[in-house]
């Protein structure tokens, strides 16, 4: 039970730093490395992976988005965050966190846009033109990004809740 605990835990102080500050501490990301790597050696992981598979994920998790990042799409903790989700859950289900955290966020895009559209801003000049009737803002604690670490983060918990309540089997 402390083992889920700590999962959970470490999953949403990831989400509430991505979300609120817009940044993942080091501190962060090595503490849930150490805890996913104690566990899996320990046997006593609540994702049932060893330390072999943990070691897997990691690498696989790593290698997988950082071509992303060296394209600057995205950001290093996006990438280490994975990397770590990869040593808490295996490699077997880092295509399934890929998958469910990037419709998230297409999804979270989405309402960003709905949201920050604005139809009834009519700005006149002295000339008597107007301003553009919309404008669309992406921009979140002063960043113009989509907080893709809180999406893999929330799409791990989902895994976990799935499999915790066999709805997977």
């Amino acid at each position: 039970m402390i083992n889920a605990a700590l999962f959970i835990c470490w999953s949403l102080a990831v989400v509430i730093f991505d979300c609120g500050l817009r940044r993942i501490p080091n501190w962060l990301v090595i503490a849930g490395l150490a805890c996913a790597c104690a566990l899996a050696a320990s046997g006593y992981s609540p994702f049932h992976t060893d330390l072999a598979d943990a070691g897997l994920g990691l690498a696989a998790g790593f290698f997988a988005l950082i071509p992303f990042y060296v394209l600057g799409v995205m950001g290093a903790a996006d990438v280490k965050v994975f990397a770590v989700l990869g040593a808490w859950c295996g490699v077997r289900a880092l295509p399934w966190l890929w998958i469910a955290a990037s419709l998230a966020a297409g999804v979270y895009a989405l309402w960003l846009i709905a949201s920050s559209m604005t139809t009834h801003n009519r700005n006149t000049s002295p000339q008597g033109s107007q301003a553009p009737l919309r404008f669309v803002t992406f921009v979140i604690g002063g960043r113009r990004t989509t907080p893709y670490a809180a999406m893999l983060a929330l799409a791990a918990i989902g895994s976990f809740a799935i499999n915790a309540f066999g709805v997977a089997r």
